[in-house]
């Protein structure tokens, strides 16, 4: 796609919000099989459900805006992902609360890669004046801030303490 107005620059940073949601997605649930913290597992279970939600979300303003949400493959994301299969999905991590900080770490940096993303979007569509966009990004956006710092009190409140004794 061609990029030579801001509702250009919008569709493909909602394609870019699409790919990368796609593959967090794949990583959260992976994570969630890894870790042993219920509060974590339960934080993590909402968070692919959070993330799905997103897409379906994100799937219908790009729809709606007549362009494939595949068009764009997030090579951030890619990035992210990769680390989180390193240092958490596939790493080599004995105690168990110290894979659970690792989790928490991996997870808090793809999620911040999001917040990047759906706020960027929530600028681009008050600018072009698509309100309606706007309203459901910025609702996707605060989600994913409640589920960054939902993250957050779980590490400070749990599981970097148990780390730490080991």
């Amino acid at each position: 796609m061609t990029i030579n107005t801001l509702t250009d620059l919008y569709i493909d940073q909602l394609q870019d919000i699409y790919s990368a949601d796609k593959q967090s997605l794949e990583a959260t649930k992976k994570l969630h099989e890894k870790a042993t913290s219920e509060d974590l597992r339960s934080a993590l279970e909402d968070g692919v459900k959070g993330i799905s939600e997103g897409m379906v979300q994100v799937r219908k303003l790009i729809e709606g805006h007549n362009a494939n949400p595949n068009g764009e493959f997030c090579k951030g994301m890619e990035g992210l992902v990769k680390e989180a299969k390193a240092h958490a999905i596939d790493a080599d991590i004995d105690d168990k609360d110290v894979l659970d900080a690792s989790i928490i770490t991996q997870y808090q940096r793809m999620t911040h890669y999001g917040l990047a993303g759906y706020g960027t979007a929530v600028a681009f569509a008050s600018r072009l004046g698509l309100t309606s966009d706007a309203e459901t990004l910025q609702t996707c956006l605060d989600n994913t801030y409640d589920g960054d710092r939902r993250m957050t009190e779980i590490a400070t409140g749990e599981v970097n303490k148990e780390a730490m004794a080991a």
